[in-house]
């Protein structure tokens, strides 16, 4: 890991939350008090696919403590679906009989305590009229549909079809990857209380003005009528990004029982009643010559979904533009089941669409009998090839080697299952990780006080990123002072408006704004100074005078005290609020993310430019000879890496990306019933991730950067690059320790007996 002398590197820093993270002093969204609070337990469908044909209730309400029972029967006209992130509609859930998929909300007791009201939702009877669901890929009933324009972009550069038909070497396969769940270790609550016609709303939450914003149309109220507070949210990884159909009833039952209400909601409900990375199918078309120079490149893919969601996320924007290519055909589809809408989860484009493509390139690599480092270099392009603009910087091919070095790759033997250590079978994979360099709109507020003290306030989010210690750092190195003297406050709407938290965005989003607002405090003491006589800048150039060590500095050694620069502006702190609205974003950007709306320029979205972040990932596997075990004694992730702001915590991020990519590689998979389309591996002992016994070595090589066009502070997100290709460079190791080539993940042992 690079130390703080390493340029664009800043110090390594512990995280200023990270005592109150163990300690339990951190207020997540269930630690917040509320005065006589009611609980709610909520009751799902237990079909996928009918109608509800009326409720027995009798039962449940003789519950001791039972206060109220919302179905659709008495407060469907109370609230409004939520409006998706992406894709359009969504299933309902109380607002009418309709059951779109197993586990939907049908109704919320409401009790004094936890306990009676989970006794009373286990004895709510629902009548249903069942009809025969359709589960999956491959299921009668399921609808296809070519994906309709929206956010996303297929491509056509060339004669895809008639290149690869003419090509030297040619890889035609299909691979497909499987629905996943987010699993965050803090479950789903929401706890809402009314007062004077006034909501406050504590949820973890990815973006607090966002779920302000749909839970204020849901409920046919004015956004300032709202508050959401999410100071902490321990885990999301896209499952809290967008706002779900629970918050709105259980702000409903707050108003009906004139009391506040506390959901949290059981594991398996994490299953059903918030969004998972769908199931996706691809079929890859390779072409090249016998160089190994790619001639055509061909991308189709599918996407399950619900009924009525257009979701999809379409990662043939990353694909299309990974490797020189003179032909490209890129298309999506989308497959409609009896399923709740899927949503964002980490790289969600990256992930499942990567991981074909790097797989046929290593098939690739095989025919031509060239090493897969090679091919990759043979086709590494500072031009995007779906637009021919220039990337803002892609120093892919330094990771590669970087990586290789430190890995020994070239201790590799090509030939597939002819290495092997007593039992075991051991190969060697690499692929290529990319994601798109993102940054959204964000204001902040800044104050500084003369004893040298500073206040960060913006609605930003900690879920897990480290942004309360990015934030800390960026307003110590722009006002010059230590991160202990710096405070934080995030994750209330309250608070200026920042934007969602996905994406790898928020570091460089909330960075530029807290250091704009930092800049102006600068700004105005230097003006101060060079107009008073008795300042030692009086009558220079403001540019020139800098904020460090607590004091103002200029030209030629002259110096301020803090203090005395501060009594200049007026009596007390000194308080400046700044907005970024980035290029490529329209100027009502910001007025957008008040009012709860996505507003994010994207790496692949520019005019002027591709942004995009590369790393290459490699892998150790080894297979037991006999029982077909798999192992993974060693990865390394080498990723380019312009401004890090925090070298500690990016380590952190890159390393849990990897770590996750080896799961999805081997573990995860939520296994769906194909008769009843019902999630049956719904809980954390039969969810399988990756545990320690599982993850050896994880070793990460940071390779500094330079990129001065992809943004003013020259910042990347990471919290995403981490995952992508590990998945194929698993699988890629796996080939070369059996000869097995699996596409299907996720890889088991039966897969390789």
């Amino acid at each position: 890991m690079p130390d703080g002398t390493t340029p664009h590197f800043g110090p390594a820093t512990i995280r200023i939350d990270g005592r109150a993270k163990v300690t339990g002093a951190a207020r997540y969204a269930s630690d917040e008090t509320v005065e006589n609070p009611a609980w709610a337990f909520l009751v799902t469908s237990s079909i996928a696919r009918g109608r509800i044909l009326g409720f027995r209730l009798d039962e449940a309400r003789a519950v001791q403590g039972v206060l109220d029972i919302l179905t659709h029967e008495n407060v469907g006209g109370e609230a409004e679906k939520p409006k998706p992130m992406a894709g359009g509609d969504t299933t309902e859930t109380m607002e009418s009989d309709r059951i779109w998929h197993d586990g939907q909300i049908i109704a919320v007791v409401v009790a004094e305590s936890f306990e009676a009201a989970r006794e009373a939702a286990h004895k709510v009877r629902p009548d249903y009229e069942e009809e025969a669901p359709s589960a999956s890929f491959g299921s009668a009933g399921v609808v296809e549909e070519v994906r309709k324009a929206g956010e996303h972009k297929d491509y056509r550069v060339g004669h895809a079809e008639r290149a690869f038909r003419d090509a030297e070497f040619r890889v035609d396969q299909r691979y497909g990857t499987p629905t996943q769940h987010h699993n965050p270790i803090e479950l789903f609550t929401t706890t809402c209380e009314w007062r004077d016609g006034k909501l406050t709303v504590y949820e973890p939450s990815q973006f607090v003005y966002g779920l302000r914003g749909n839970l204020a149309k849901q409920l046919r109220i004015a956004p300032e009528s709202i508050r959401v507070v999410s100071r902490y949210v321990g885990g999301a990884f896209g499952s809290k990004g967008g706002i779900t159909a629970r918050t709105a009833w259980i702000a409903v039952a707050a108003r009906r029982v004139r009391r506040p209400v506390k959901l949290v909601s059981t594991r398996d409900q994490g299953f059903t009643i918030v969004t998972y990375r769908a199931e996706t199918r691809h079929h890859i078309q390779l072409g090249a010559d016998r160089n190994g120079k790619l001639t055509a490149f061909r991308h189709e893919g599918w996407e399950v979904t619900s009924r009525p969601s257009q979701y999809n996320v379409s990662g043939t924007e990353t694909t299309a533009r990974i490797y020189a290519c003179p032909n490209i055909l890129t298309k999506v589809n989308i497959v409609h089941a009896d399923r709740n809408t899927p949503g964002f989860m980490r790289a969600p484009p990256e992930g499942p669409y990567m991981y074909p493509l790097e797989c046929a390139m290593d098939e690739l690599a095989f025919a031509l009998r060239m090493d897969p480092i090679e091919l990759r270099r043979i086709n590494d392009t500072q031009t995007d090839p779906a637009t021919g603009l220039p990337f803002s910087s892609r120093s892919l091919m330094e990771c590669f080697d970087k990586g290789a070095a430190r890995f020994n790759w070239s201790a590799r033997n090509p030939v597939p299952g002819a290495t092997r250590q007593g039992d075991w079978l051991v190969g060697y994979g690499c692929a290529t990780a990319a994601y798109a360099a993102n940054i959204g709109a964000s204001s902040a507020r800044v104050t500084l006080t003369p004893d040298g003290r500073a206040r960060v306030q913006i609605a930003a989010h900690e879920i897990g990123n480290g942004a309360y210690t990015v934030l800390a750092i960026t307003a110590a190195e722009q006002l010059g002072l230590d991160v202990a003297d710096v405070a934080v406050e995030l994750g209330d709407t309250n608070l200026p408006a920042a934007g969602l938290a996905a994406g790898s965005n928020h570091t460089a989003a909330i960075s530029h704004a807290v250091a704009k607002a930092c800049d102006g405090i600068r700004e105005r003491l230097a003006r101060a100074a060079i107009l008073a006589n008795d300042s030692p800048f009086a009558g220079g150039d403001p540019a020139a005078i800098t904020l460090s060590g607590r004091a103002l500095n200029g030209p030629g050694g002259a110096q301020e005290s803090l203090a005395r620069a501060l009594a200049r502006t007026g009596e007390g702190p000194l308080e400046v609020t700044a907005e970024n609205i980035p290029k490529g974003l329209p100027p009502d950007a910001m007025e957008k993310v008040r009012q709860g709306q996505m507003a994010m320029s994207r790496g692949h979205s520019r005019d002027d430019v591709t942004a995009y972040a590369f790393g290459a990932q490699f892998v150790e596997v080894r297979v037991h000879a006999r029982t077909r075990e798999v192992r993974v004694p060693r990865a390394l992730g080498a990723f380019a890496s312009p401004r890090i702001v925090n070298p500690m915590a990016a380590h952190s991020q890159y390393m849990g990306g990897m770590i996750w990519g080896i799961g999805a590689a081997l573990h995860e998979k939520t296994e769906i019933d194909p008769v009843a389309a019902r999630y049956t591996n719904d809980n954390i002992a039969e969810y399988l991730i990756p545990v320690n016994a599982d993850v050896r070595s994880v070793e990460v090589l940071m390779v500094p950067e330079k990129d001065e066009t992809v943004n003013p502070l020259g910042i990347k997100g990471i919290g995403e690059i981490g995952i992508v290709g590990m998945n194929a460079a698993v699988a890629n190791a796996v080939f070369n320790a059996t000869g097995r080539r699996v596409r299907d993940l996720p890889i088991r042992i039966e897969d390789l007996l």
